[in-house]
């Protein structure tokens, strides 16, 4: 049985048409267009410095889909989730949960908030006492997660760190053991903390990899590798069992999930490697898009806005994919975080009541510029498949080289914008360039920790915004369980699965 809020959204769904009118012809019709839907966001007022420039005009949002997605909105009770979001109600109903990442930001619940600026303040004592020397020497941070534990910070640390880190920080997730052979052979022993960084403090990756961390430790001289080691957890009683002393535990709130938990502990490599100041800053961009976010309302609100735009194209034209290209080195972690946000978040088939979902979230994927006009935009161009795309450049460089270089960056960011949505027309069918090819940009006026901040905020709250416009729970991942718990059953042994499986056991030696 549909329910009254399911049925209501459904109504509002289907009074949504995409627009026949190509992009040019939306600009033709609107000479107002870029000014209606580009908008900047400051941060100037925050006192964090510049802002962003987020131009949704090469979409094919129009005037009568604002107001249809705006509808959606209301159907879907998108102003009550999201003040459930940060009131640190219950949002993630299969498992009962808050979600309460703002509040690591100072948004949210007061008493989150506390209990977050205390756990923040003990991470804020022990980043300190290492830059003093407290802990002796460091020069390196072998960081080990996964997921969550692991995207957040490698993007962070490369996007903000790069020459200026104060510890060189290397992030390992895979439990391929080259990766953590990479990290030993960058790393002195005798300069080196290890952060294990899980939620539940026993992912089997994480847990494997910190055990050999640990032996390398101590096959080369290091007299106590416990004592090198820095927990980050929401379970600090299971850190302690496993042997990190208690003040090396830097706890997390259990209602943080693991791809929002940048901004908690999990952010101490972050800390370590830029400081405290900047990882401050970062907090403060985030926030300061939280309050965005918070108070307002429909098309003006930048994260739901960009919702409207992802939903026309996964709902409304049936687009699978969604490409985001960095024309910045920096990000160039960018798409493989916002996969995992976007994708573990949004990838569901069922409604919050257990209803069959429509087209949820698209497939993200991406890469960066100028290298991706290289590989894969002879596709964009040419190709069959409709692909919304992302541009996400800074106007200011990351680099103190020549300005031809930055110039040249940017210069073909914008005219792939522009040729997606002209195309061009030839004599020759080969040469044809269909254009009426979407893309969104969003540039940011330097890339620094708050605007850092303000940009991974701003997809996070986009993730959730999509979400509650389908109906679907963003904050339970239920999907990665099955996996797991097959490789557990293959490693006890005496299990029996299909013929394929088993010939593959058998050809590794594993059967």
């Amino acid at each position: 049985m549909v329910s009254l809020s399911n049925h209501a959204r459904e109504v509002a769904w289907k009074a949504l048409k995409a627009p026949e009118a190509t992009l040019g012809e939306l600009f033709a019709a609107d000479p107002g267009r870029v000014d209606t839907l580009s908008a900047r966001f400051e941060l100037a007022a925050e006192g964090l410095g510049g802002g962003v420039l987020f131009d949704w005009s090469k979409t094919h949002l129009t005037e009568n889909l604002l107001a249809g997605f705006e509808a959606l909105a209301e159907a879907a009770g998108f102003a009550e989730q999201r003040r459930k979001l940060f009131a640190g109600e219950v949002v993630n109903g299969s498992e009962n949960r808050a979600a309460e990442h703002t509040a690591l930001r100072g948004v949210g619940k007061e008493a989150s908030v506390e209990e977050a600026a205390a756990l923040r303040e003990r991470m804020r004592l022990l980043v300190g006492a290492i830059h003093e020397g407290a802990l002796g020497e460091v020069n390196h941070l072998i960081h080990i997660g996964i997921g969550g534990s692991a995207l957040g910070p490698a993007l962070a640390v490369d996007a903000l760190a790069r020459d200026l880190a104060r510890v060189d920080v290397h992030v390992v997730s895979n439990i391929d053991g080259v990766a953590l052979e990479e990290a030993f052979a960058a790393c002195d022993p005798a300069t080196t903390l290890v952060a294990v960084a899980s939620k539940t403090f026993t992912t089997i990756e994480t847990m494997t990899n910190a055990a050999s961390a640990l032996r390398w430790l101590e096959e080369n001289g290091v007299d106590d590798p416990y004592g090198r080691v820095i927990a980050l957890t929401a379970y600090p009683e299971k850190a302690v069992e496993w042997g990190v002393d208690e003040t090396r535990v830097l706890p997390f709130a259990e209602s943080v999930g693991g791809r929002y938990s940048l901004w908690s502990s999990i952010g101490f490599p972050v800390a370590l490697a830029i400081g405290w100041e900047d990882f401050e800053a970062m907090l403060a961009g985030a926030a300061a898009m939280d309050a965005h976010f918070r108070d307002t309302d429909g098309r003006a609100n930048l994260c739901l806005r960009a919702a409207f735009a992802d939903l026309l194209y996964a709902r409304l034209k049936g687009a699978e994919t969604r490409a985001v290209f960095a024309y910045d080195e920096r990000l160039r972690l960018l798409p493989s975080y916002l996969q995992q946000l976007e994708m573990e978040s949004n990838g569901k088939s069922v409604t919050v009541d257990g209803e069959p979902a429509g087209p949820t979230a698209p497939i993200t994927w991406g890469g960066v510029g100028t290298d991706a006009q290289h590989a894969v935009f002879q596709l964009l161009h040419q190709g069959t498949h409709l692909v919304p795309v992302e541009f996400v450049a800074s106007v200011a460089p990351g680099d103190a080289l020549d300005p031809a270089h930055h110039r040249i960056l940017l210069q073909n960011c914008f005219a792939q914008g522009a040729a997606l949505m002209t195309g061009r027309d030839s004599d020759k069918p080969a040469c044809v360039y269909p254009g009426n090819r979407p893309s969104a940009t969003i540039l940011l006026d330097d890339l620094d920790a708050a605007t850092f901040g303000a940009l991974i905020a701003f997809h996070e709250h986009r993730t959730f915004a999509n979400a509650v416009l389908m109906g679907i729970n963003p904050f339970d991942q239920f999907g990665v369980e099955l996996g797991k718990e097959i490789a557990k059953s293959i490693d006890k042994g005496g299990g029996s699965f299909d013929a394929s499986t088993e010939a593959l056991l058998e050809a590794a030696g594993l059967g």
